[in-house]
């Protein structure tokens, strides 16, 4: 899919996730650099929180744009498994 920008990603994806609207125990995670803008859609559309969840790519080596994972900013560490295990 295109979109014109991520504000409008965000309202599309939202689209998606509608059924979360009104529900007590949601929350919509942002990831800086691109993903808090979509995520802020969405959550407005849902009518919920919204947090920014920091974290670092962990490039994979000969490739830097791809990500075999990321540490979050309280030392958690998650693999890209499709990725790491090739």
């Amino acid at each position: 899919m295109v979109f014109r920008d991520r504000n409008e990603a965000g309202k599309r994806l939202a689209e998606y996730l509608m059924h979360y609207r009104g529900k007590p125990d949601v929350i919509v995670l942002g990831l800086p650099r691109g993903g808090v803008t979509v995520a802020y859609e969405v959550a407005r559309a849902l009518q919920c929180p919204l947090d920014i969840l920091v974290v670092s790519k962990i490039g994979f080596p000969g490739n830097p744009e791809l990500a075999a994972g990321a540490v979050s900013e309280t030392g958690s560490v998650v693999f890209n498994e499709d990725i790491v295990t090739a």
